[in-house]
């Protein structure tokens, strides 16, 4: 659905579980930080108002965009966490630059779904412009890191739940 027909920020609240037991991870990237702080803002804020722990919450920050799918996967390394969101803003210029950051994140977080065994998130803006990013990181379009930290708490717990089919039909 475009996002002019709907408020990220807005949801079931709840439809969330809580998020009391859980580990989180956000990669950030610093390019377009007036944006990407303010989506950093939104997703910590979420997590926090569903039950998580400050201390379980992994805020790590990268260069620029493409540098997410790294960073996201040292956190999976690195540290025991139960979903990773990468948050950034790739805004439209004049070059086709813009394609091929977009390709790249999307195909490198899609990957890290399917490599590791926890929920990788892409919470990533692609805008026309700054002002289309500001709308979608807390302006009139809500906050992409609200929707994003939702989306991280419930495959977290999809994954438990099946983690937990698997233990009882073992």
């Amino acid at each position: 659905m475009a996002t002019s027909l709907k408020n990220l920020s807005d949801y079931d609240i709840n439809s969330v579980p809580s998020a009391s037991e859980m580990k989180f991870g956000i990669v950030v990237a610093v390019w377009n930080r007036e944006v990407t702080d303010a989506l950093l803002e939104g997703a910590y804020n979420t997590f926090v108002k569903h039950g998580a722990k400050e201390e379980n919450i992994l805020v790590k920050f990268v260069p620029g965009t493409v540098e997410l799918t790294l960073g996201a996967q040292f956190m999976a390394e690195y540290a025991d966490l139960d979903a990773v969101i990468c948050l950034g803003c790739v805004i439209q210029g004049e070059t086709r630059h813009f394609d091929f950051v977009c390709q790249s994140v999307t195909h490198g977080i899609t990957e890290l779904n399917m490599d590791y065994n926890i929920p990788f998130i892409f919470g990533v803006l692609t805008t026309d412009n700054l002002q289309q990013a500001k709308d979608r990181a807390g302006g009139k379009h809500g906050n992409k890191g609200d929707e994003a930290a939702v989306t991280a708490i419930k495959m977290a717990q999809l994954q438990l739940e099946m983690e937990q089919f698997e233990e009882e039909n073992s």
